[in-house]
């Protein structure tokens, strides 16, 4: 039986980024954004108190895109979003297990926000913050690794919120799981990012080998085929083979817009570097428009979903409509992803194949990017979008002193360059041996004596007196 738990207490804090460089995506340029962390402490019963911890970027203008919103109001939405789940879990008082607990929230995590007009991938950001660090908790009161701990189903994991699916089936996925020791980084290419020359997309020093790259889309098919062109003649320069990913953030704004790209992949000779090497193309469409757009003869190119993925039943939707995978980003919940990743295996053995993606909302060095990287390992993710190093410079605003236990710690995931400790890349690949210490993937947690407190969320406060 998994082990049942209590929450005794959640604190959140914050702490600034600095950008290196301006990532843009859709609609939105990030320069700089505050990177919020969760500690937790629980009792397990019979076993005693521990702590845990967690950490993710409150990123503006990706989980609402809606564009009457400042961006400040959309990371205000996510501080709303943990502090209703705070309140939420807080009132859970009786033992139960990780996942149970999660599963009685969420209904209620999902109305409260709704009520407050908080969109549903918004209002999960809080659950999934508070979950990792719970996860984190349990495994170091029982002193288990990530891997070790998942395969034994510690969390506890049932199929209460995917009806589609067997407890046993996803006891049955977790217990044959045998982690990736490499995970390859997927290199981001930012709308703003320089393609030729000195800094671009083929320069060695630029994308530190990588051997995938995740080139994004800003919604104009005679724009983005132009670009694209550029990035493909400048890709063929490597010495190596690639693939790649497209995403547009939700930027297409209907079928027949794409149709006019995916026509241009298929008969543009000059794009045949990008074509022949593409593996997929993340939610093209705004989230409310691709639930009602079956993909039809496009889905003849595998296609997957993101932003469209805001509940329990979303990948079932999207199958349904022709999409064949989905992402995997801690931000969304860690739940949600294996059970994602146990549908994959099911529908894929059944005779059609459906993946999981592993994309990067920009985590930083530290709790987000080791947290979610074993995620990705666990559940088979072979290669993973890492923004975090490239946008961001080693571990930004950390405090020297933090980094350096990160090191000391994890030595195969960091390095000591230019001044600063940062990711450690080797042969486009990152390195998952030293995130087997018992708990989520970390064997240190940060400084918290040199956070702020999490900021209130001051709009959405404003709004609720008024």
């Amino acid at each position: 039986m998994p082990p049942r738990l209590a929450i005794r207490d959640i604190a959140f804090f914050e702490r600034p980024v600095t950008f290196a460089r301006p990532f843009r995506f859709g609609a939105v340029v990030i320069n700089a954004t505050p990177q919020a962390f969760v500690l937790v402490e629980i009792e397990v019963e019979g076993r005693g108190r521990a702590v845990g911890a967690s950490a993710e970027f409150l990123v503006p203008k990706w989980f609402d895109k809606r564009p009457h919103l400042a961006p400040e109001a959309t990371v205000d939405e996510l501080r709303y979003s943990l502090k209703i789940a705070r309140e939420g879990y807080l009132a859970h008082r009786n033992f139960d297990t990780a996942f149970g607990l999660h599963a009685s929230c969420i209904a209620t995590q999902l109305k409260l926000c709704g009520k407050e007009d908080v969109p549903p991938l918004a209002a999960a950001y809080g659950p999934a913050e508070i979950d990792k660090a719970i996860l984190d908790a349990l495994l170091r009161a029982t002193s288990t690794n990530f891997f070790d701990g998942m395969a034994q189903n510690i969390a506890g994991i049932d199929a209460r919120l995917s009806r589609d699916l067997g407890d046993g089936e996803i006891s049955q996925f977790l217990s044959s799981r045998r982690p990736l020791e490499r995970v390859a980084i997927r290199h981001t290419v930012g709308l703003d990012d320089v393609i030729e020359g000195e800094g671009g997309v083929a320069d060695a020093n630029e994308n530190a080998g990588a051997r995938y790259f995740k080139l994004k889309l800003n919604g104009d098919p005679v724009h983005d085929a132009d670009r694209l062109i550029r990035i493909g003649n400048e890709l063929g320069k490597l010495p190596y083979d690639y693939k790649v990913t497209l995403d547009a953030n939700e930027q297409y704004a209907d079928l027949s817009a794409l149709a006019m790209l995916v026509d241009r992949l298929d008969r543009d000779s000059a794009l045949r570097s990008i074509a022949s090497t593409l593996l997929y193309i993340e939610q093209p469409m705004p989230r409310d428009i691709t639930r009602k757009s079956p993909l039809g003869a496009l889905a003849k190119r595998d296609f997957i979903v993101d932003e469209a993925d805001d509940s329990y039943d979303a990948f079932p939707a999207a199958r349904a409509l022709g999409y064949r995978g989905i992402s995997s980003k801690s931000c969304k919940g860690i739940y949600k992803s294996i059970i994602n990743a146990a549908r994959a295996a099911k529908w894929s053995a059944q005779g059609a194949r459906h993946f999981i993606a592993g994309e990067d909302l920009t985590c930083q060095a530290g709790l987000a990017v080791q947290q979610d990287l074993a995620l990705g390992a666990l559940i088979g993710v072979t290669h993973a979008e890492r923004n975090g190093h490239h946008y961001v410079d080693g571990f930004a605003e950390t405090p020297a002193a933090e980094a350096e236990h990160f090191l000391n710690a994890h030595p195969d995931l960091y390095v000591r360059s230019g001044g600063k400790v940062r990711l450690a890349i080797q042969d486009g690949d990152l390195l998952t041996t030293s995130l087997t210490s018992p708990g989520f993937a970390t064997a240190v947690h940060p400084d918290w004596s040199t956070m702020a407190p999490l900021a209130p969320p001051k709009t959405i406060l404003q709004e609720l007196t008024t």
